[in-house]
């Protein structure tokens, strides 16, 4: 089952599969069930007309999104290699506790097909793919969905007390198209997808990627477990599970690059903006 949330006249409204769910229904809502509830309930909902609209972000105002950093090898030789501080980076990703930051809150979200940004104050902007989990109030994984963590590397290289600036700002959070929902059982091929990259400028492509959700060195389940400690997400919450794809140091993203990001059978493409 597929979630989109779309844009219409009478306000946002959800889809399951492409047909409109009721007017009034609420991802916060759905998100307070556990998860065979969940499928449950939306597999006996009326469905209405096909889904149109624009597409916005699968995340509603009360819900956060937060992201996990260096699990996979890869992710942490590039912050070593960037960062005035190194064995930071590789002490977090041999510790028992794991990275985890607050990425944006609902309103922030940016939605596919909608407008990225890099900082003004940063020579250094890359995307970060990142299978992105969908967790409920109960801390069961209830979907995924994909998730671009734009993060300005030259900020944090030069101090790792400055990742809030160089990870949280307006436009560097984009997650969509929709939601692909996950059954009991199902979770294992969450370490089975295929995650790809390119970024385009100009029409050509100046940079590939991919790797596997199976290279996160920490099982998912642990990332939700740690992130819930000592929160509570009663509407639910958004987690990014880092990225295993780091362009060269010669590449930063410049103004007007598109960057198509694929989780799976999922595709998030959004521009980084001119302006």
């Amino acid at each position: 089952m597929y979630l989109t949330r779309h844009e219409t006249p009478a306000g946002p409204r959800w889809a399951l599969d492409d047909r409109f769910l009721p007017p009034d229904l609420r991802l916060g809502l759905l998100l307070q069930l556990p998860r065979a509830a969940l499928g449950e309930l939306l597999r006996a909902m009326p469905r209405g007309e096909p889904a149109a609209g624009r597409l916005l972000p699968p995340v509603e105002p009360e819900q956060e999104v937060w992201a996990a950093g260096v699990t996979y090898l890869r992710s942490r030789e590039a912050r070593e290699a960037e960062s005035t501080v190194k064995d930071v980076y590789a002490r977090v990703y041999e510790a028992t506790r794991p990275e985890l930051f607050f990425k944006a809150g609902g309103r922030r979200v940016v939605a596919h097909g909608g407008p990225i940004r890099v900082r003004d104050d940063s020579a250094w902007n890359v995307p970060e793919p990142e299978l992105t989990l969908v967790v409920n109030a109960g801390g069961e994984i209830a979907g995924y969905c994909a998730g671009n963590d734009v993060s300005s590397r030259d900020i944090e290289g030069e101090n790792p007390l400055y990742l809030p600036q160089a990870k949280v700002y307006s436009g560097s959070c984009a997650v969509g198209p929709g939601i692909v929902l996950v059954a009991p059982g199902d979770e294992d091929r969450l370490r089975e997808l295929t995650i790809g990259l390119t970024v385009s400028r100009g029409g050509a492509v100046v940079f590939q990627g991919e790797t596997r959700t199976s290279q996160i060195k920490r099982p998912l389940g642990e990332l939700v477990a740690h992130l819930r400690r000592e929160l509570d997400f009663p509407s639910g919450v958004f987690l990014m599970t880092g990225t295993g794809i780091v362009p060269p140091a010669d590449f930063s993203l410049a103004r007007g690059d598109v960057v198509r990001i694929g989780v799976g059978a999922l595709t998030l493409e959004n521009q980084v903006a001119k302006i």
